[in-house]
């Protein structure tokens, strides 16, 4: 990204907040259901990653595949959009891209559907940390988080279209692209406990959690 496109998101403002669960993944670690409609204490994934987001966001966003959007729109209310991804492999890059292209406001906070126990109140953090900067992730653990994160919309469209460019397919080199702010693990641990970026991600994960543990930090 040119330092010119930098300096002019240094100088928007937040006008519009979208939230994108990233859920059009095939999951091997749940054979006989999707993971987004999987339980936590009988509620779908995706309803719980919905919860985390709607308290602090304009939109929501789920991208999904063709063959879940009938049993996606059960569990989404009804002014959350299911976006379909073109990519027929449906690799991280293409969905994240996806979910951004479908909004036209200026941040976006991007989580993982396995992310059950993300409280909205950590979400609004990476928010205000990213005001008038290309995005924000965390440092949890010494490591550098791709998600949750929260991106300013049009850089990291552009991003996307560059790591496709280079054959780029994870959110990795995205996020790399945008070098966002990094919120250190001080003030992470200041905030929440490290259970609450857990990303449930086999049924033997979600077995381990039940029954539910709350939201870590609220």
């Amino acid at each position: 990204m040119s330092d010119s496109e930098t300096e002019r998101i240094a100088h928007v403002a937040d006008t519009g907040r979208a939230g994108v669960i990233l859920a059009a993944g095939r999951s091997g670690g749940f054979p006989t259901i999707e993971k987004a409609l999987a339980p936590l204490d009988g509620t779908p994934l995706l309803a719980h990653a919905t919860a985390t987001l709607a308290p602090v966001v304009d939109e929501l966003i789920v991208t999904c595949r063709a063959d879940q959007r009938d049993a996606f729109a059960e569990v989404v209310d009804d002014d959350c959009r299911l976006v379909s991804q073109p990519a027929a492999d449906h690799e991280p890059r293409a969905e994240l891209q996806a979910g951004l292209e479908a909004t036209d406001a200026t941040y976006a906070a991007v989580v993982a559907v396995g992310m059950a126990f993300l409280p909205p109140g950590f979400v609004e953090l990476l928010f205000a940390h990213a005001r008038t900067k290309t995005g924000a992730v965390p440092c949890v653990d010494g490591q550098q988080r791709s998600v949750p994160a929260v991106v300013h919309v049009r850089a990291a469209a552009a991003a996307c279209v560059d790591a496709q460019q280079n054959d780029e397919t994870m959110l990795a080199a995205v996020i790399a692209e945008l070098a966002p702010v990094v919120i250190p693990d001080r003030t992470v641990a200041a905030h929440v406990g490290a259970d609450a970026f857990t990303t449930i991600e086999t049924h033997e994960e979600l077995a381990a959690v039940q029954p539910h543990r709350g939201r870590p930090g609220q």
